[in-house]
């Protein structure tokens, strides 16, 4: 409906969708014409203020200069590993929780944004120094090696990558929590 001339208003039978607009034209010839915007649907949010109530996706693209308060970040939970292989999706959540348990742990990394933008998770890893943990190559350890985990408590570890994931800078952000 954007940019589409009408002469009646009779003849505004499209739908319309959220963010469309309807130009209302002041034709006397002897005024400078004005044109109005009207929100069609009366449900843009305010220049200033306003709630949203749902997410907003930004399809990678920059928001700037925000100012958060009272934010939290979603949890990836991947409960008890059982050993074998496990992914860590970032696009599953940028705090990771899992637990090891029976055997073997190889964690694998997924999803990281591209080369260039600053990616990182945080992993709560239960349990880690039970049995042995693999990770993967790319990951380049604070000290030049992975840290001792616990065997009965928890560890919390955060990554980061700024080229899509080439290199993993890891890092101990606290061990044997408790």
């Amino acid at each position: 409906m954007a940019n589409t001339k009408i002469s009646d208003l009779a003849e505004l039978d499209a739908t319309p969708a959220v963010g469309d607009f309807l130009a209302i034209v002041d034709t006397d010839a002897t005024a400078t014409k004005k044109i109005t915007p009207v929100n069609l649907l009366g449900s843009a949010l305010p220049l200033a203020g306003g709630t949203m109530s749902g997410g907003i996706a930004c399809a990678d693209n920059t928001v700037t200069r925000p100012e958060f308060t009272d934010y939290a970040e979603t949890v990836n939970v991947i409960g008890d590993t059982g050993g074998g292989s496990d992914a860590i999706d970032i696009a599953l959540g940028n705090v990771v929780t899992a637990t090891v348990s029976t055997a073997e742990q190889t964690f694998t990394f997924t999803n990281p944004s591209t080369s260039g933008k600053a990616c990182s998770f945080t992993l709560i890893l239960t349990n880690g120094g039970s049995q042995t943990v693999n990770w993967p190559a790319a990951v380049d350890w604070a000290g030049g090696g992975a840290p001792s985990l616990t065997a009965s408590g928890v560890d919390v570890l955060t990554f980061l990558t700024v080229d899509g994931g080439t290199i993993w800078y890891g890092f101990p952000g606290g061990l044997d929590m408790g």
